[in-house]
């Protein structure tokens, strides 16, 4: 069962290559590069402010605040759709919500600015795993 399922990654993994060598002459797809708008060692101070729902190390606090160090939702978004998303918060009833316990705008401190939202985004992508 191991062997086959090592063969089968294998072959998917070649007929990718094949077909991505097949590109046809057009333009490859353009990931959209990150702004390199903050500064990670700002943002790691920034972010004490959010420990105590989402740990010191961005590791997450059960029952209050998602883990940040392996979250796919931050590695899914822009830099840009992250600051966003921090300015609005979470409401506890939207349906994406899985805690049930709100994410206040700006993590409920509305000093915070853009730049510094972009700190804590630098952030929060070195320490994603």
């Amino acid at each position: 069962m191991k062997k086959l399922l090592i063969l089968t990654l294998g072959l998917i993994f070649m007929l990718a290559l094949v077909l991505s060598a097949c590109g046809g002459g057009s333009e490859p797809e353009q990931v959209p590069a990150q702004a390199d708008k903050g500064d990670p060692v700002k943002g790691k101070e920034l972010f004490l402010s959010c420990s105590a729902c989402h740990g010191p190390a961005g590791e997450g606090v059960p029952g209050l605040g998602k883990d940040m160090a392996g979250s796919e939702f931050i590695a899914g978004k822009t830099d840009d759709e992250l600051v966003e998303f921090i300015k609005v918060g979470r409401d506890p009833g939207d349906p994406l919500n899985t805690t049930g316990v709100a994410m206040p705008p700006k993590g409920s401190n509305p000093a915070l600015t853009d730049e510094d939202l972009y700190d804590i985004v630098a952030y929060l992508r070195e320490i994603q795993q």
